[in-house]
């Protein structure tokens, strides 16, 4: 079958990763975030790793609760559907009645799910909160985006007609975006999701500003997506408290009323207050911490980044930019983080440079490059600096360089800021807007990204690897020759 069009090179890269993961018995779970195809397997031993790495769209692996395939952004939600109409389509041609063994290896395969080894407490609550705010993701880009434009238009006194509507595209989600987090809150703990938006949705009224709690008036929005959060989490259980009580055949009346009307109340005279001050709080808290200590934060931030994208848990940071941007606009940690992949690319670069008769590794650096220059890290983690060791940990150094340079910038009140979450690196740029014009802020965000590439590289090419590392690393494949330009310069012992 030709895969000349986009749906058919899709479904060909579904169909090859299928067989490889064990085929759709294997399959017990398919979910996607912005970059990773998640499957849930009952059998991890079926899977051949080496065999999926070398599919060419695949960028890397991740073993963690679920197994990950790094696909990149864009792609992920094209394949993830294929994928999942050919799991079904290959159990429909097997369907039929299930085997005692059947059944109890299904049953064998949930426990096992269940205490997976990585599933601590802590970690399954912050995939619980990344798993609300992820599917916000692409609506705040694109909203993002438009304020950006829409700004610019304002600063330049261009098409006056048009940006008042502009304006109101922008603003129309974020403006409601604690209704749809209360809804995909409601949805990931086991709730009705419209009652979870529907006690959200309090929240953003304008009517609550006749409201006075704990001796003030409230103001609409007050506590933003984390009183939302809360807001959402309470209606559940009070939902499944009244599945439980109240008989069948009131139910249908009673449990949605008292869910809205109890968890309401709650939030009106408790939550909005709380969540209120906690959301100032973050923002007090990031202004403080910028201003005061920009240097030595963006140092930490920007070098610690890393390992929590390898961990998988940067999704947990979600919910505090969703805060920064609801209350100031635009969240100021996220240009200072980006600065992690450019420590990982000018890392990269090294490697490509120091080991010049590994073909291997310098093709997947080729091919994982310009991902890693538009901030989509994973391939450059996973295919090159984390399995060689040292070089991940200069490629944090990288990005700790980089973030302390922006951070330092902050300090002078030069603050950057990003009006949307998800892009990174170079994707940034149309995203960005701070304390100054757009030309300071863009040129400080791009100092911070060459100032990442460049400790990155040199990191790596001075410290990345032992004398033994080097040697292992870059030895000539059997039948061919050294590259006589090899440099032969010292190393790190």
């Amino acid at each position: 079958m030709s895969t000349g069009t986009p749906e058919n090179k899709n479904r060909a890269t579904a169909a090859a990763i299928l067989p490889l993961v064990g085929g759709a018995d294997n399959v017990t779970s398919v979910a996607h975030c912005m970059t990773r195809l998640r499957l849930g397997l009952r059998d991890r031993s079926l899977v051949q790793d080496d065999a999926l790495k070398a599919v060419p769209a695949v960028m890397g692996v991740v073993e963690d609760d679920t197994y990950q395939i790094v696909l990149g952004p864009g792609t992920v939600a094209r394949v993830a559907p294929e994928f999942e109409a050919l799991v079904e389509e290959d159990r429909s041609a097997s369907a039929g009645a299930p085997t005692a063994e059947q059944l109890a290896a299904e049953g064998a395969a949930l426990r096992a799910a269940q205490k997976a080894r990585n599933a601590t407490p802590f970690k399954l609550f912050l995939r619980r909160i990344a798993n609300i705010f992820v599917p916000l993701i692409p609506a705040l880009i694109g909203c993002g985006i438009i304020a950006g434009l829409n700004g610019l238009l304002v600063n330049l006194g261009w098409l006056p007609a048009v940006t008042p509507a502009l304006a109101s595209i922008a603003s129309g989600f974020m403006a409601l975006i604690a209704v749809f987090v209360g809804f995909n809150t409601a949805k990931e703990f086991g709730g009705t999701p419209i009652l979870g938006g529907a006690v959200a949705a309090i929240i953003v009224f304008p009517g609550v500003a006749k409201i006075d709690a704990f001796g003030q008036t409230l103001s609409p929005g007050q506590g933003g997506v984390l009183g939302a959060l809360g807001a959402a989490v309470l209606a559940v259980h009070v939902e499944k408290w009244c599945r439980r009580w109240v008989p069948e055949s009131l139910d249908v009346l009673v449990t949605p009323t008292l869910t809205v009307l109890l968890s309401g109340l709650v939030t009106i005279f408790g939550l909005m207050f709380v969540a209120g001050e906690v959301s100032t709080a973050i923002g007090t808290g990031a202004n403080w911490l910028l201003d005061h200590t920009g240097a030595f934060a963006g140092l930490v931030l920007g070098g610690f980044f890393l390992p929590l994208v390898m961990l998988g848990l940067h999704q947990a940071l979600i919910p505090i930019h969703t805060t920064l941007i609801e209350q100031q606009g635009f969240t100021v940690l996220l240009p200072i983080l980006a600065m992690a992949g450019a420590g990982q690319v000018g890392c990269a670069a090294a490697v490509f440079l120091r080991l010049k008769n590994n073909h291997s590794l310098r093709d997947t650096i080729k091919s994982a490059l310009p991902a890693g220059v538009l901030g989509v890290g994973e391939p450059l983690i996973y295919g090159v600096s984390l399995p060689l060791g040292r070089p991940f940990v200069t490629a944090c150094a990288g990005g700790a360089a980089g973030g302390a340079f922006v951070g330092l910038f902050s300090m002078l009140g030069d603050k950057v800021g990003s009006t949307a979450i998800g892009p990174s690196g170079w994707a940034l740029f149309p995203l960005l807007q701070g304390s100054r014009g757009l030309g300071t802020t863009a040129a400080i965000y791009a100092g911070g990204l060459l100032v990442g590439y460049a400790v990155g590289f040199l990191a790596t090419y001075s410290f990345g690897f032992t004398r033994t590392m080097l040697a292992e690393l870059n030895a000539p494949a059997a039948g061919q020759a050294a590259d006589p330009e090899q440099p032969g310069d010292p190393v790190a012992v």
